[in-house]
C-alpha cells in the first residue's frame, strides 16, 4: 500500500499549500485552519495511511458505512470523527456512539436525539448548526433566521456542546457571496454564545473563498481522496 500512501501524501501536500495561500491572502495564520478530510466510501486502510500523515479530523455521512469504518481504525484514538451527513432522528442515538462532532444539526429533533442518545453513551458531543444557504430542496439545513433558536437549544442540551455553523455552498451562484452570508449568521450567533467559533465551509472547489469569508474547518475529499469508488 506505499503507492496509495505516497499519492494521499502528495495530494495532502498540494491541500495544505492552498489552505496556507488562501491563509495569506486573506491576512491569516493557517495555523487557524482546521482540515478535515470528507473518506465517505473510502476505506479505514486510507484514514489510517491519512492518520499516519498527520491528518487528525475525518468527515463521514452515511451512519452505517461511518460506525464500521470507525470501528476498523488501528489509532481510533488518534482522530476526531465529524458526522456531515443530513442525519434522521431514528439514527442520531446511534451516530452519537461514535461521532465526536455532529456538524449537520438542522432541527429541533435531532438537538432532542443527539442529546438523548450522547447521554445513554456517556459522551459529549460538539455540536455545528447547518445552514441554508440556498434553500434548495435535499440539501438539509436551517434557514438563517431559524438558527438562533436552534443554537440556545443546544446550548441547553446537557449532552451536547455548541462549536458554531456549517454550510454547503449552493449549487449554482457564487460561493463567496454565500459564505460572507454565513460569516453574518456566524456573527449574530457568537453574539449569544461567544465560544460557538467553528465556521464550517469549503470544500475542494472552493476552499479559498471559504478562508477569505473566516472558515475555520475545511471539509476536503476528492482533492486528497480523487474520484469516488465504484459502488457498482
Amino acid at each position: 500500500m506505499t503507492g496509495r500512501r505516497d499519492e494521499l501524501a502528495g495530494r495532502l501536500r498540494e491541500v495544505r499549500a492552498r489552505m496556507d495561500t488562501a491563509a495569506k491572502a486573506a491576512g491569516r495564520d493557517a495555523d487557524d485552519l482546521e482540515l478535515v478530510v470528507v473518506t465517505k466510501y473510502f476505506p479505514a486502510s486510507d484514514v489510517d495511511h491519512l492518520v499516519d500523515l498527520g491528518v487528525r479530523h475525518i468527515g463521514e455521512n452515511k451512519d452505517q458505512e461511518a460506525a464500521a469504518k470507525v470501528a476498523e481504525l488501528a489509532r481510533r484514538d488518534d482522530v476526531t470523527v465529524h458526522f456531515i451527513g443530513q442525519l434522521q432522528s431514528n439514527k442520531a442515538g446511534h451516530v452519537a456512539g461514535y461521532a465526536d462532532v455532529v456538524q449537520s444539526v438542522d432541527r429541533p429533533k435531532i438537538v432532542t436525539a443527539l442529546d438523548r442518545g450522547a447521554e445513554r453513551h456517556g459522551r459529549r458531543l460538539d455540536v455545528l448548526l447547518q445552514v441554508a444557504l440556498d434553500g434548495a430542496d435535499g440539501r438539509g439545513g436551517a434557514a438563517p433566521d431559524e438558527v438562533p433558536a436552534l443554537a440556545d437549544l443546544v446550548a441547553g442540551a446537557p449532552s451536547l456542546r455548541l462549536r458554531g455553523i456549517m454550510a454547503v455552498a449552493p449549487l449554482d451562484g457564487d460561493p463567496r457571496r454565500a459564505f460572507a452570508r454565513l460569516r453574518e449568521v456566524a456573527d449574530g450567533i457568537r453574539a449569544g454564545h461567544p465560544d460557538a467559533t467553528w465556521i464550517s465551509a469549503g470544500m475542494s472547489g472552493d476552499l479559498e473563498d471559504a478562508v477569505a469569508e473566516g472558515a475555520t474547518h475545511l471539509r476536503v475529499g476528492t482533492a486528497i481522496l480523487g474520484s469516488r469508488p465504484s459502488l457498482g
